[in-house]
Parts: C-alpha cells; sequence; structure tokens
C-alpha cells in the first residue's frame, strides 16, 4: 500500500529527471498525462513541468485524476486493503540473449563489461544468467544465430538497452569498457532526446546500448 510521503518522493524524482532531461522520463510523461500524448520525447522534455505536473502524473499512475483526490482517497485505501486485491508489481526485467557458447559468454561478460555469472545450467551449458548491479542479463545457446548478422547490423537491431541515472556515469561507463577492450558497434554520442549512449557488440554480435543522461 503506497504511502504519501513516499508518493510525494516519487513526484520530486520525475521533475528532476525531466528537469536534467533524462529522455526515458519522457514515455512515462506522455503515457501517463493526455495533454503530453502527441509529443515526441524532445518536445516532452522542451516543455514547462512542474511540480504539480509531476504530482498529477503519480496520481494518475495510483488510479486518481489528480493530487487531491490521490491525497483524499489513500485513507479510504488503506481502510479497505484488506478487503481488496492488489495490483501486481513488476519488479524487473531480464533481456535475453542468444549465444552460441555459455562459457565464452560469461567470461566476455565478466572480464570485459564487468559482470558477474549467477549461475550456469546443463553440461555443457545451454543456460546461465550474468548480473551488474541492477541489470541482468539471460544468455541461451542458440546454434546457428537466431539473426541474422548483416540484418542486425543494418537494422541496429538491439538485445537489451541498459541505462545509468546520470551523465558522468555514462562517460565512466564506456571509458572502464574501453580500457577493457570492449568492440563498440557505437561509440558514446550525444543524441538529440537528451541522452548519451553507445553500443557494445559481444562476442555474438549482439548489441547492448549504455545509456544516460546528457548533462
Amino acid at each position: 500500500m503506497p504511502n504519501l510521503e513516499n508518493l510525494r518522493k516519487q513526484a520530486k524524482l520525475v521533475l528532476r529527471r525531466h528537469r536534467d532531461r533524462y529522455y526515458p522520463v519522457a514515455a512515462q510523461i506522455r503515457a501517463g498525462l493526455p495533454r503530453f500524448a502527441a509529443m515526441t520525447d524532445s518536445e516532452i522534455l522542451a516543455q514547462s513541468f512542474k511540480l504539480g505536473d509531476a504530482q498529477e502524473l503519480v496520481a494518475r499512475q495510483q488510479g486518481f485524476e489528480s493530487w487531491q483526490a490521490l491525497k483524499q482517497g489513500l485513507p479510504a485505501m488503506s481502510d479497505h486493503v484488506d478487503k481488496t486485491v492488489t495490483k501486481a508489481v513488476i519488479a524487473a526485467a531480464e533481456p535475453q540473449l542468444f549465444v552460441a557458447d555459455i562459457r565464452a559468454s560469461c567470461d566476455f561478460f565478466t572480464t570485459v563489461l564487468g559482470f558477474t555469472v549467477v549461475f550456469t545450467y546443463g553440461e555443457p551449458p545451454y543456460y546461465g544468467q550474468v548480473v551488474r548491479d541492477a541489470a541482468r542479463l539471460n544468455l541461451r545457446c542458440v546454434k546457428p544465430p537466431a539473426i541474422a548478422p548483416t540484418l542486425r547490423d543494418r537494422e541496429e537491431l538491439l538485445s537489451a538497452t541498459l541505462t545509468v541515472a546520470s551523465a558522468d556515469e555514462i562517460k565512466q561507463l564506456f571509458l572502464e569498457f574501453q580500457a577493457a577492450g570492449a568492440s563498440f558497434a557505437q561509440t558514446l554520442k550525444a543524441k538529440p532526446w537528451g541522452a548519451r549512449d553507445f553500443i557494445v557488440r559481444d562476442t555474438d554480435g549482439n548489441l547492448l546500448l549504455f545509456a544516460g543522461p546528457a548533462e
């Protein structure tokens, strides 16, 4: 059951991310506030956006029309929390990468990208998982390649997107991977929608996008 103080903090976080031009928040705003529905990411981030707007977004995400309605409705929700079915919360997403050799892939992720192996399964292994901070990637052994390499490169078909919270971190991550000998399909670049990102190519050609705010 959400409490008002936590919801206030969520609203302030949304506001700060908009001010920082953190482009993933644009999709959140577009989906939650009808007046932004027809705007692009860059248009949303260029708009005036105040704490009241962020509070309205959080209220709508909780099923209320306004922040005031949320404040009035939370006590009633609390009174009936034991009688209602709570909405399921998706706690995480785990992209699955198709690889030819689980051991070789695990070696790449640990030595080049700084991940840790969570597990491998089978002998020889045909499934595994690696983790770094809050990012988890599942590895599935598939032969031959599930995606034609020429098609993947031509269309820039990403296998996973991993994000950091600040401009300093995305630069630091790029330099870390560069020093470790990573192969880049795209080096660190600023994008029109207010992000900086780069793309790493793993040993199987999977394209991994790493992104963060531009400023």
